[in-house]
């Protein structure tokens, strides 16, 4: 690519040493550096002596600023957009500049690079075929709780002084619901702790996790009722003759449905 565009480029999450040298390349390319506080990317810039012109870009200045930055783009300069951590636009200042640059018909490259919420759900060795990212928790009960329902793995970020809580509405919903609380993740104290929601909801219940936290949380539990033809499927093979909890597995790698959800309802007894 040439001429004036934008390239948005995800830093470090915690450890400096994250970076990738397509990032290093591009913002010393950049005629200029937008990102959230220019201190904190000047942090970075020094450990690796790039010389970069920064500007402020921000929740709060975020259509201000994007008309600016579109206009000399327009005129030929490359942008580069940074977050404080990992990838712009997720959880992050991005949005607006991202959709004017394409209204506008100027090019947008996107680099790869780290991501709290990704690196969350590997760790957290909850299902990762299918998941979904929420950005932070809604605080009210009832939203709450509708998203605890989703049936794929979900992330979300969270303050660490609202960790407890929210566990404590997952666990009141499902006690045995599989979750990992990511803590610091990439840096000298990261910690993940793993369990079931009462488990780890009566953990931080007596002291909040300390820094920045990804909660994962396991797929709600499937009714019989919306399995369906997958658990028509599972019991066709077990009556040819396979055995159950491997046909569960293969079941649920061909429709996706919980292999734990379709040994459940297999084996539940009728009330």
């Amino acid at each position: 690519m040439s001429g004036g565009r934008l390239i948005v480029c995800p830093t470090p999450i915690g450890n400096l040493e994250d970076v990738t040298l397509r990032v290093l390349a591009a913002l010393r390319e950049a005629d200029v550096v937008a990102c959230e506080d220019t201190r904190r990317t000047r942090v970075l810039l020094d450990r690796y002596g790039v010389k970069a012109r920064l500007v402020s870009y921000h929740e709060h200045n975020e259509r201000e600023r994007a008309t600016e930055l579109v206009k000399r783009m327009g005129e030929g300069a490359v942008v580069a957009l940074v977050s404080d951590a990992g990838m712009p636009l997720v959880s992050d200042p991005g949005f607006v500049l991202v959709r004017a640059c394409v209204a506008a018909g100027l090019a947008v490259e996107v680099l790869p690079g780290p991501s709290a919420a990704v690196a969350a759900l590997v760790a957290s060795a909850l299902p990762a075929d299918r998941w979904r990212f929420v950005g932070f928790l809604p605080r009210k009960r009832s939203e709450l709780e509708q998203t605890f329902a989703s049936p794929e793995t979900l992330v979300a970020f969270e303050s660490p002084r609202r960790v407890a809580a929210s566990l404590e509405v997952l666990a009141a919903l499902d006690p045995e619901r599989p979750v990992a609380v990511c803590r610091e993740l990439t840096k000298a104290h990261e910690e993940v702790v793993r369990g079931s929601a009462a488990e780890v909801a009566a953990r931080y219940a007596q002291e909040p996790p300390r820094g920045e936290v990804a909660l994962v949380v396991g797929p709600a539990p499937t009714h019989e009722a919306d399995l369906g033809p997958a658990l028509a499927a599972l019991r066709k093979l077990i009556d040819a003759g396979a055995k159950p909890r491997p046909a569960a597995g293969v079941v649920a790698g061909l429709t996706g449905v919980s292999a734990n959800a379709l040994y459940r309802a297999l084996t539940a007894k009728p009330e």
